[in-house]
């Protein structure tokens, strides 16, 4: 079998993404009942662990070609498996996929199945499951391709029952990570309400703004994997400290993204692992917000702003600092040339603000989302710090939907604080910026820098492509773009007795992983 290796994170480990917005297509519901599968089983088996996870924000869609927020993606990954998945050093590893190959013109990709997989109704997986989701996603039917990132997909066909072919547009070299997408059984059409998927466990039920409900999957194709805890209750607390009291007193056993000063309050009844998240936490500015619009008024923002402070502040030192939307944690792709392009400089930023015809500064909006205290507490840090330049900013605090239908859908704001979810592949990072991609909700355009990450994508040689990516990269910071502030570290906190959980690359909560000692 060939083995599918990522140049991304070499001699790193690097975590899961905890409150962030992904690039795919979203959809909030509104709906305020509950969903539950009738078929499963609300009880659990005996002596079996019931786990209970706090996590910060709603589900946005159950349907995972619909669901963009990262939080959602963390829970649901546990129910949909793809033909690959990423393990703990960012590389693909086969799950409903024992082995592919690729034409000699890059073009076309075969990919053989397991044979023995099932989804949670009871259908074997097969060729014309992945051929139903992948045409779902290019949009084949339809024309309109379900992310921008599919529309490269020319054909999909079954040439056996274990069997897919995938025939491409051009060449794209991050083709394979996109095979970590869901695949889902053919015709069905309920993922929104009953979702069903071939992963280590099952839908049972989701209270809308309380509670996902998930139970181990025993029929699972791996059978190595077959998950130790019974059923998983992830439980929606927006709010950091009532997730704390709710460990201490024994209702939550799980907290992703805990920052180091909450911490401090548990460290002497968990377990904890920590670890950079490859997630860019920036400063978004709406380039068709004026005065953002003009070059000199961005230059004098990242100039004005001290990154330092917000780490010390905000994070504890617990973060590392960013130049441009690429974390050092892809080390092979990174360009440390971006590194300090800004030097933390008030007098320099009063005069680019004055050359821009803004000696006296302006009046500038914040959209935040309210539900992490690292995006609300770097905003009030950030305008402090553009005070001292005459910028008065107003900072408005947002529930996540609404910050999700604002800002990332309609981009309707001046200016925001967000962390952006890690890919495993660069290309899928730096699109966000690309002019015409439906999720640039920063209104970038440089034709230089669409060229160069379109260049990389279709090529094959790897210094090459990273030659192109760290062109990208540095475009964005000479065009001060937005401010890219830091990658914060995360720590899961876990009560004792509970091991095993790994931290990955991308926004990923492996439960099958979770041991039970106690």
């Amino acid at each position: 079998m060939k083995k599918i290796s990522q140049f991304l994170f070499f001699a790193i480990l690097i975590c899961l993404i905890l409150t962030a917005c992904g690039t795919e297509e979203m959809s909030t519901s509104k709906d305020e009942t509950s969903n539950t599968n009738a078929e499963s089983s609300a009880e659990v088996d005996n002596n079996d662990e019931v786990i209970r996870i706090a996590m910060k924000s709603e589900i946005d869609s159950l349907d995972p070609y619909q669901a963009s927020a990262t939080d959602t993606e963390i829970m649901m990954d546990n129910v949909f498996d793809g033909l690959f998945d990423i393990d703990k050093n960012g590389e693909l590893v086969p799950n409903l996929a024992t082995d592919y190959k690729i034409s000699d013109d890059n073009l076309t990709y075969t990919f053989t199945l397991v044979e023995n997989a099932t989804f949670h109704n009871g259908d074997s997986v097969t060729a014309e499951d992945v051929v139903y989701s992948y045409s779902k996603l290019a949009g084949l039917e339809t024309g309109k391709p379900m992310s921008d990132k599919w529309s490269v997909v020319e054909d999909v066909k079954s040439t056996g029952k274990y069997k897919v072919e995938v025939k491409l547009k051009n060449i794209d070299s991050g083709f394979l990570a996109r095979t970590t997408n869901a695949i889902l059984p053919s015709g069905y059409e309920n993922q929104a309400t009953q979702p069903i998927g071939a992963g280590p466990f099952k839908f049972v039920e989701h209270k809308v703004a309380q509670e996902l409900v998930l139970e181990r999957n025993k029929d699972y194709y791996m059978q190595d994997k077959i998950p130790e805890v019974s059923k998983v209750h992830f439980v929606i607390m927006s709010d950091t400290q009532t997730a704390i009291l709710a460990m201490q007193s024994g209702e939550i056993d799980i907290i992703p993204g805990i920052n180091a000063q909450s911490l401090m309050q548990l460290q002497d009844s968990v377990t904890t692992i920590s670890g950079p998240q490859n997630m860019p936490v920036i400063f978004g500015l709406n380039h068709k917000a004026k005065p953002l619009s003009d070059i000199n008024v961005r230059k004098a923002i990242n100039m004005a702003i001290d990154k330092n402070q917000i780490i010390n502040t905000v994070m504890q030192g617990n973060a590392t600092k960013i130049d441009s939307n690429f974390s050092p944690a892809m080390a092979f792709y990174y360009e440390d040339g971006v590194e300090g392009y800004y030097d933390f400089d008030v007098k320099a930023a009063k005069e680019l603000l004055e050359t821009a015809g803004y000696p006296d500064g302006f009046n500038l909006s914040m959209t935040v989302p309210s539900h992490a205290t690292m995006y609300t507490d770097t905003a009030q840090i950030i305008a402090e710090q553009l005070s001292q330049i005459g910028i008065k900013v107003d900072i408005e605090p947002v529930e996540w939907s609404t910050w999700l239908e604002r800002v990332y859908t309609k981009f309707d704001y001046e200016s925001t604080i967000i962390g952006l979810t890690g890919k495993i592949d660069p290309y899928d990072v730096l699109i966000r910026f690309e002019n015409g991609y439906s999720r640039n909700f920063i209104n970038y355009n440089n034709p230089e820098y669409d060229a160069a990450i379109e260049n990389a994508i279709q090529e094959t040689e790897d210094n090459k492509r990273a030659a192109y990516y760290k062109e990208a990269q540095m475009i964005l910071t000479e065009d001060a773009a937005s401010v890219f502030i830091m990658d914060p570290d995360t720590t899961i906190a876990m009560r004792e007795g509970l091991t095993g959980l790994k931290l990955y690359p991308i926004g990923k909560l492996n439960l099958e992983d979770l041991t039970i000692t106690e």
